[in-house]
C-alpha cells in the first residue's frame, strides 16, 4: 500500500455569486465542483457533494449578500458537509464578511454578531477563511483559524490611475476611515508616481436609525481639486451622496466615489443616479443585478485577487507579499 504524496484542491461555489466563483477557478485553469443545492419545501437548505472530496484541499466560496441569513447558512452547510465526507483542509472563502458593521458593542443590549459569525464559521469545521476589505480588522482576531486579510486596493486605485493627474484629494466618509483613505495615497504615491492629499467627512449617525447619517462639514482642502471618497462598502449610498453634495459646497471639481462591496441596498441606485457623482467604483465581491447597472456605475474584478491569494495558500506561500503588505487593516 502506497500513501499518496500529492495535495489536491477543489472549490465549491455557494449560489450567490457563482459566475465570480467561477471567474476564480477560470484563473486557476480549474473548474468548480459539483455539488446539489436544494430546498425542502418547508425552506430548509439542502446540500450534497456530488464527487469524492477526501483528502482535498476544498475551498467554498460564496458571498453574502440579500438574502444575507440563507447566504451564511448554505455555506456553513456546505462546510460541515465536506468535513464529514473527510476533506483534509476547508477553507471558507467569504469575499463580503456577514455581519461585519456589527463587530463591537456600541450601544448596551446589543450582539457582537460578527463575532458569533465567526464562531459558526470555526464550528462548522473551517480550517481558514478568506475575506476582503475588513470593515473592521478586529473581526480576525474573532478567529481561533488562520484568517487572510485580502485587499482590493491595488484594483480601485490602479483604476484611478489616469484620472488623476491633476491635483486630488482622497477623502474619507469619516474619521474612522483616515487610515484607509492615507493608505490610498501612499499607494497611487508609490506605484503610480501621484501626488494626492487625504480629507474627510465629519459625519454624525443617527442611533436609532440603521442607516441614516449626516455629514456636516468637510476636514481638509478640497477646492478645484478632483476628490474620490473611498469606503469598504457602498449600503444605502446616503453617506456616499451626502459626501459628494458636501463637497460640491465646499468648492470640489469633480468627484468619485469608490468602495470593495457594492451592497446597494434600498433606494442606492436612485441616490447615486440623481447625485453629481461623475463615477462609481466597485468590485464583484457582491453580484450586481442588471437593473441596478448604471452607466458611472464601474465594476472591477475581485477573482484575479482572490486567485492569486489561493493559490500562494495552497502552495503554502507568503499572502503579504501579493499585497506588498497593503492588506493589514
Amino acid at each position: 500500500m502506497q500513501l499518496p504524496d500529492h495535495k489536491r484542491l477543489m472549490i465549491f461555489s455557494g449560489a450567490a455569486n457563482r459566475p465570480l466563483a467561477e471567474e476564480v477557478a477560470t484563473n486557476l485553469g480549474m473548474r468548480l465542483g459539483d455539488v446539489e443545492l436544494s430546498k425542502f419545501a418547508s425552506s430548509e437548505k439542502y446540500v450534497r457533494f456530488s464527487e469524492s472530496v477526501r483528502g482535498s484541499d476544498a475551498l467554498v466560496i460564496q458571498s453574502h449578500c440579500d438574502p444575507v441569513d440563507e447566504h451564511v447558512m448554505e455555506q456553513l452547510l456546505m462546510i460541515d458537509a465536506l468535513k464529514r465526507a473527510s476533506a483534509k483542509r476547508i477553507t471558507a472563502v467569504v469575499p463580503f464578511y456577514p455581519y461585519s458593521r456589527q463587530d463591537r458593542k456600541a450601544r448596551g443590549r446589543e450582539p457582537i454578531a460578527a463575532k458569533m459569525i465567526a464562531d459558526f464559521y470555526e464550528a462548522a469545521g473551517a480550517d481558514r477563511v478568506l475575506s476582503v476589505d475588513l470593515h473592521s480588522g478586529q473581526i480576525q482576531g474573532f478567529f481561533k483559524v488562520p484568517f487572510d486579510s485580502l485587499t482590493a486596493l491595488p484594483v480601485l486605485a490602479g483604476h484611478f490611475a489616469d484620472a488623476l493627474k491633476e491635483e486630488f484629494v482622497i477623502v474619507s466618509p469619516d474619521a474612522g476611515g483616515v487610515r484607509w483613505a492615507d493608505k490610498w495615497a501612499q499607494y497611487l504615491g508609490e506605484f503610480h508616481n501621484l501626488s494626492g492629499e487625504v480629507a474627510f467627512l465629519h459625519k454624525r449617525r443617527a442611533h436609532d436609525n440603521r442607516n441614516v447619517s449626516e455629514t456636516l462639514s468637510v476636514v481638509g482642502n478640497v477646492k478645484g481639486r478632483t476628490c474620490v471618497i473611498v469606503d469598504d462598502m457602498i449600503d444605502t449610498a446616503g453617506t456616499l451622496v451626502d459626501g459628494v453634495q458636501t463637497l460640491k459646497e465646499a468648492g470640489a471639481g469633480e468627484v468619485y466615489g469608490a468602495a470593495t462591496h457594492p451592497v446597494l441596498s434600498g433606494p442606492a441606485i436612485d441616490r447615486i443616479k440623481n447625485s453629481p457623482i461623475r463615477e462609481v467604483v466597485v468590485t464583484n465581491t457582491l453580484p450586481i443585478p442588471s437593473e441596478k447597472e448604471l452607466d458611472n456605475l464601474v465594476i472591477l474584478s475581485i477573482a484575479p485577487t482572490i486567485a492569486h491569494t489561493i493559490k500562494a495558500v495552497f502552495e503554502e506561500e507568503s499572502v503579504s507579499e501579493l499585497f506588498h503588505g497593503e492588506n493589514q487593516p
